[in-house]
């Protein structure tokens, strides 16, 4: 189970269509006591120590994806891996597999990590970032939306995502190295969503980020003994706090999970691009959607007001990402 655990995560820094064959490997390297694997697709790197019964040191490469295969079907028994010759050899109780060593010589050195920045709770990060990253956009044209804004003043670190249509902010208490540190980091959403789910099971994760003075802008996380790095986004990432006002004069209290309800259950009439309309009147919130010939759906809620009376209407797939995020 450790094994099959350690080579999936680091596997998942395998690239996809490689750009060299040897990047398609995970580098298994024996290193008094662990074993120490590590994958680079030269933007992300992982790399993972786990405790191992180490014979003799050595360093071998084979193909990431595969090994992380057979990992996860082997029996719930002790591995071995021993090379021999061009082969590395993997036993677990009556199974074993040979598998071809690529060439690890050729294989790129993994970036250092840069200088510890902070720490931060790794359930607390975790649940931010699933609640950000939702609002970031899927269209890798536009690598600035596809990322998530990291900004740190002192104690307080803040995440922004946008995709032009919905904006999600959380903000969140930190360990900084400097109480005085004021920076900022874009990196991929799907690379941070991946380090947070990553590193739930350790208590803190470590993040490290690159003066800015470095000729390549790296962001570091570490918890566990696993460690990953991903080069940041270069760009400028909109001004996107000013969206939000600074004040509000209408409020309205809606029960979410009774409102998320409604909310499916009207749009099953609307189409994908159609919103769905919500008028708020003191104690109550009616839903509709539909008009002229079509199918129509209407529900009502009951809702607090403070202000107005207002209507207005929302993509009801926009909304329910948001009333989710809120619920996690």
């Amino acid at each position: 189970d450790v094994l099959a655990e350690a080579v999936t995560w680091t596997a998942r820094s395998v690239p996809v269509r490689p750009p060299v064959p040897v990047l398609a490997g995970v580098r298994l390297e024996a290193d008094e006591g662990s074993l120490v694997l590590a994958s680079f697709d030269y933007e992300v790197s992982a790399r993972c120590q786990v405790p191992a019964d180490v014979e003799e040191g050595g360093v071998v490469l084979v193909s990431g994806r595969l090994l992380a295969e057979i990992a996860k079907s082997l029996p719930a028994k002790p591995v071995d891996l021993e090379v021999e010759g061009t082969k590395v050899a993997v036993s677990c109780g009556s199974a074993r597999f040979s598998l071809a060593a690529m060439a690890a010589d050729d294989y790129p050195a993994l970036p250092a990590m840069p200088g510890v920045a902070g720490t931060v709770d790794a359930h607390d990060l975790a649940q931010a970032v699933a609640q950000v990253v939702i609002a970031a956009s899927r269209d890798e044209t536009l690598p600035l939306l596809t990322s998530v804004q990291m900004q740190v003043e002192g104690e307080r670190l803040t995440l922004m995502a946008t995709d032009r249509y919905r904006l999600a902010v959380r903000e969140m208490t930190w360990s900084p190295q400097d109480a005085g540190l004021t920076t900022h980091a874009l990196l991929k959403a799907r690379t941070l969503s991946d380090v947070a789910k990553s590193l739930t099971s350790s208590g803190d994760v470590t993040v490290a980020l690159s003066s800015e003075s470095a000729a390549s802008s790296l962001i570091g996380f570490e918890a566990g003994g696993r460690r990953t790095t991903s080069l940041l986004t270069d760009g400028d990432y909109p001004p996107v706090r000013r969206l939000f006002p600074e004040s509000t004069s209408i409020h309205a209290t809606v029960g979410t999970d009774e409102l998320m309800a409604a909310v499916r259950r009207v749009s099953l009439v609307a189409d994908r691009s159609t919103p769905i309309h919500m008028s708020f009147t003191q104690g109550n919130l009616e839903l509709d959607a539909g008009q002229g010939d079509d199918a129509q759906a209407t529900e009502q809620l009951v809702a607090h007001l403070e202000g107005d009376d207002i209507s207005t209407a929302f993509n009801p797939g926009y909304l329910l990402d948001g009333l989710g995020a809120l619920n996690q």
